[in-house]
């Protein structure tokens, strides 16, 4: 098995250098990354039911998807991500045991006793400490996880707050859990530089097991990925399945409900009722954003097309 640890800190990227691996090399692999402040939806999620949009915003949070199921996850640079690439001969040799064996084994020589849930996550004491989830591509399986390790878990838990009853669909939704550091567990102290360090020894001090940097052929593809993939707004948001988002708007004593029937990202159907505008405002306001993409920045400028002052809070209202 060929171990490594990424240098670059860019979710889409390391993101992208999985799928490239795990489709263009024959080896098993061990791989380590940490990334920006970024929150990594499930393949089959509403990105924008998932989040906090505004929050997103306002803390330049980035929002990434990646190829495997299962629900949303937050990465920071206290949170360390591993990744086992492995050739198997049949789906029976898969399960996610096998790969959260040897992370449960690492933290136990910390003096941690990590534990699996029905829900294919690591435990201590009952707290989420690691999301995992998997993606199977021919006779190779993609397992990966987050060692929630130092992370602000305050950002965490403000990234991925969701209000209910806006999103409407049957894209996957997350199971929120109540998280903790592996640190706050550690009786020697440690940085996350060094925990990282530690997880890569002890996969490399496996016989056999070598380390493996990403040669100029390797980034020069991972790079082409995210340009065509992972970094698109396309994937990220667009790929979501369809969905209905409702919303009330009010200003003082007057009112705006909104629909929004959105396919691929892009809305379909715009349907707006109340006394915040007249007829033909509110006319105005449904064919401008009649066929935009569901996307702050675009709604903002449609509602600045059509009205003289936008309301205070208006634009996030749709969202």
């Amino acid at each position: 098995m060929i171990c490594m640890h990424l240098n670059n800190t860019n979710a889409y990227f390391c993101l992208a250098a999985e799928e490239y691996l795990l489709k263009n090399s024959t080896d098993d692999i061990f791989m380590l990354w940490q990334s920006h402040d970024t929150v990594v939806l499930g393949k089959h999620q509403n990105a924008l039911g998932e989040i906090n949009y505004r929050f997103i915003r306002e803390k330049n949070i980035t929002v990434a998807r990646r190829i495997s199921g299962g629900g949303t996850v937050f990465h920071d640079s206290g949170n360390v991500n591993f990744c086992y690439i492995k050739n198997v001969s049949s789906p029976s040799e898969i399960s996610f045991k096998m790969f959260t064996k040897p992370v449960v084994e690492a933290l136990s020589r910390l003096g941690i006793e990590a534990t699996t849930s029905g829900r294919n996550d690591l435990l201590v004491n009952g707290l989420k400490i690691s999301g995992n989830a998997e993606h199977v591509y021919k006779n190779r399986v993609l397992h990966h996880g987050t060692l929630l390790y130092n992370s602000d878990l305050e950002n965490l838990g403000q990234a991925i707050y969701v209000e209910p009853g806006k999103y409407e669909s049957k894209a996957v939704e997350s199971n929120r859990s109540k998280v903790a550091n592996i640190s706050a567990f550690l009786k020697r102290k440690m940085t996350t530089a060094e925990f990282a360090r530690f997880l890569l020894d002890v996969q490399l001090s496996n016989p056999g097991n070598s380390f493996y940097a990403l040669d100029g052929e390797d980034t020069y593809e991972i790079d082409k990925l995210v340009k065509e993939k992972f970094g698109t707004w396309e994937w990220n948001f667009g790929y979501s399945p369809k969905y209905v988002f409702r919303n009330t708007f009010q200003l003082e004593n007057n009112k705006l409900k909104i629909e929004l029937k959105v396919n691929k990202g892009i809305v379909e159907t715009v349907w707006l009722e109340g006394n915040l505008f007249d007829e033909e405002q509110t006319k105005g306001l449904v064919l401008e954003l009649n066929g935009k993409q569901h996307r702050y920045e675009a709604f903002e400028k449609c509602l600045k097309n059509q009205l003289r002052t936008v309301p205070a809070g208006m634009t996030d209202s749709f969202f």
